[in-house]
């Protein structure tokens, strides 16, 4: 046996699941999965993942969101035991009025989700949903694994990337947010908020963080308000780590934000020296904190 992260894998089988949604991060995940000596063989959500994934991994198939007993029969056609999962999937789709009809969950599906999208007698909150998911595959002999343990680089480090010195209501504003992002995110409502002179311009829910920074940037013409993201106090790092990408900082720019905290070791940043590159010629702070020490921190990087 052999550890890669926390975990620990056999290296006598050497082939690995993946469960792909939307965005480049799956394919930075295969590609880092593919340079550990893995076969990776991946399951990309319709609607979501990427073609160009079949070009990193040793099988590649689209799937249906609601398919989960197609997903495991798959796994275990392929002799897979363990699975990661790296992509965004576009919660509101959880609410169409149709989307049990246009997903066609299978008879798996259909069991594991009933209390949450038939008799309501569970919530559908991020983790509730991902929780229960986790834990159908689990019952049926796959482990679930942190894409961030196999592919630990992909986790950013505390320091300040980008932009000069902040000045100290900038710091304020960090420190104000981070404290509420960290509560939003403990009642799994989101995990980025926005703010300015310590007043709450927009907090992400369902919509996403680039919506989130959009609607800011309509409530606060002036520009300059500060964007945090940050883990949930109780993080499950299996799925729904926080992301940011290129994507995030061009939002960013078109908002009028200016500075953008984030939280070390358990943020993915996806393609970061492009990040950093663009942060750079934008004019937009990029700093990653530790353990709420936002102060201290800022103030030893300033």
């Amino acid at each position: 046996m052999r550890r890669e992260g926390g975990i620990t894998t056999n290296p006598m089988n050497n082939r690995i699941g993946l469960m792909a949604g939307w965005g480049r991060y799956p394919i930075l995940v295969a590609d880092g999965l593919r340079q550990r000596g893995y076969e990776v063989y991946c399951l990309g959500i319709s609607g979501h993942a990427d073609w160009g994934l079949a070009e990193h991994c040793r099988d590649f198939r689209f799937t249906g969101l609601g398919r989960m007993g197609s997903h495991i029969r798959y796994f275990r056609r392929h002799a897979v035991k363990q699975v990661t999962m790296a992509g965004k999937i576009h919660k509101v789709l959880l609410f169409n009025r149709h989307f049990v009809w246009q997903h066609l969950p299978d008879f798996k599906s259909f069991r594991t989700f009933f209390p949450h999208f038939i008799t309501g007698r569970q919530d559908r909150r991020d983790d509730t949903l991902l929780t229960a998911g986790v834990d159908g595959y689990g019952r049926s002999g796959l482990e679930i694994l942190p894409a961030t343990d196999l592919v630990p680089e992909l986790l950013i480090k505390s320091g300040r990337f980008s932009g000069g010195r902040l000045t100290a209501k900038q710091r304020q504003d960090i420190q104000f947010g981070w404290q509420l992002a960290k509560q939003m995110g403990g009642l799994d409502v989101g995990q980025s908020v926005a703010v300015k002179g310590q007043a709450v311009l927009a907090v992400e829910a369902v919509e996403g963080t680039d919506q989130c920074i959009r609607r800011a940037g309509t409530l606060c013409k002036s520009g300059g308000f500060t964007v945090v993201k940050v883990a949930k106090p109780q993080q499950d790092m299996r799925f729904d780590v926080p992301t940011i990408g290129l994507a995030t900082l061009q939002m960013m720019v078109n908002a009028g934000a200016s500075v953008l905290a984030i939280e070390a070791d358990k943020t993915i940043v996806v393609d970061q020296p492009q990040v950093v590159d663009f942060a750079q010629r934008h004019g937009i702070h990029l700093v990653a904190l530790r353990n709420g020490l936002v102060l201290n921190e800022l103030s030893e990087a300033a």
